[in-house]
């Protein structure tokens, strides 16, 4: 249950993935680049994932009382999804960004 979220987020992911391999079409395609480029998604990827555990150990499942548990435990699969997006989306949108200033065009 501890990687569930991230799990069911992994197809939006793959699809951000594709889209920062693909985005943009004029920067050179060096070996320097693509290497920068693995190496960013895999470093995006272990983010995700070190962040959705930090948010699945960071929810306070609520108590069982007599009437049983109240609600509010699916915070503990909503917040993994948000940390591990967030983070992914992050380590991405900083490596767009220093792509584009080692790679981008000179003026």
């Amino acid at each position: 249950m501890r990687y569930l979220a991230i799990l069911l987020l992994t197809p939006w992911l793959l699809i951000l993935c594709w889209g920062y391999w693909a985005y943009p079409k004029s920067l050179p395609r060096v070996a320097a680049r693509r290497f920068f480029d693995v190496a960013a998604v895999v470093l995006a990827l272990i983010a995700a994932a070190q962040c959705a555990v930090i948010g699945f150990d960071r929810v306070e499942l609520p108590t069982v009382d007599g009437f049983g548990r109240a609600s509010g435990a699916i915070w503990q699969q909503v917040l993994p999804a948000l940390y591990g997006y967030a983070a992914f989306t992050v380590v991405l949108l900083l490596a767009m960004l220093l792509r584009h200033a080692l790679w981008g065009r000179r003026r």
